[in-house]
């Protein structure tokens, strides 16, 4: 996986990476963004629940981004770019992960943390091939009618932090499940036994907290241990009126050992 000099993070992107991050990870915070929306997380610190956790969220992103208010401006584009909120790119995004929406958030991911994709409809070798140029196109796409898109994604990748450490302190990593039928989108770094591998991720993909949910996606299950540090999103923290996911985790990528699991 090729990785960025720079991130907003403050661990290097090659360190990120690795699986030896994910055997012992360290916090990553995006960097200001706990600062500038200080007043959110000093909210959600007095609210007992997850679902009123997640209806603050969806309230504070309404007024510090002006979401609501795309019916007052007075020409179409701007409307949309107000409109073409995060929840609109979770949403493209569970639809189907190569699409535009799926090219913007592993953007974030590429912004932020430094980490590269490996697959957007194809497998992208570096970042000098035509794949990439695709993605590329995708992601500015994505982005070219949107309000501080990139920022609304950091503030919800602090929520989604937040809101791990508030329910199970002292869990540093998860469980998840990830079903396919071919390796095409993963590379294979090596065999460390019959079913365990090590395998370099994409950026960003899906994965699900329930194992009989996983083989719905194909005839081999993908088992990793994942650090809540490269928990971007689940589905089922905001209130479901507002997104459904199938138990969704979305995963922040890099080298990862993995169990493979088959029927």
């Amino acid at each position: 996986m090729e990785t960025l000099q720079i991130n907003r993070c403050g661990l290097p992107p090659w360190v990120i990476a690795t699986p030896y991050y994910n055997n012992r990870p360290q916090p990553l915070e995006i960097q200001g963004v706990r600062h500038a929306n200080r007043g959110l997380f000093e909210r959600l610190a007095q609210l007992p629940t997850r679902d009123a956790r997640g209806a603050q969220f969806n309230d504070w992103m309404d007024v510090a981004f002006q979401l609501h208010q795309w019916q007052r401006e007075e020409t179409k584009g701007s409307r949309k770019s107000i409109k073409n909120s995060y929840l609109r790119f979770l949403r493209g995004w569970m639809f189907d992960s190569n699409s535009v929406e799926g090219a913007v958030l592993k953007g974030w991911v590429e912004s932020r943390i430094g980490l590269s994709p490996t697959f957007h409809h194809e497998p992208i070798r570096d970042r000098h091939c035509e794949a990439y140029f695709r993605y590329t196109v995708d992601r500015m796409k994505g982005t070219a009618r949107t309000n501080a898109l990139f920022d609304q994604l950091d503030v919800l990748y602090e929520f989604c932090q937040d809101e791990l450490i508030r329910t199970a302190p002292e869990q540093t990593h998860y469980t998840l499940y990830r079903g396919f039928n071919d390796m095409a989108e993963h590379h294979v770094v090596a065999e460390e036994g019959k079913k365990r591998l090590l395998v370099q991720l994409n950026s960003l993909l899906s994965f699900t907290t329930d194992f009989e949910r996983a083989w719905e996606f194909g005839t081999r299950v993908m088992r990793a241990q994942v650090p809540r540090t490269k928990i971007f999103f689940a589905s089922d923290m905001l209130p479901s009126s507002l997104l459904k996911g199938e138990e969704e985790v979305l995963v922040i990528g890099g080298q990862y050992h993995v169990d493979i699991l088959t029927g």
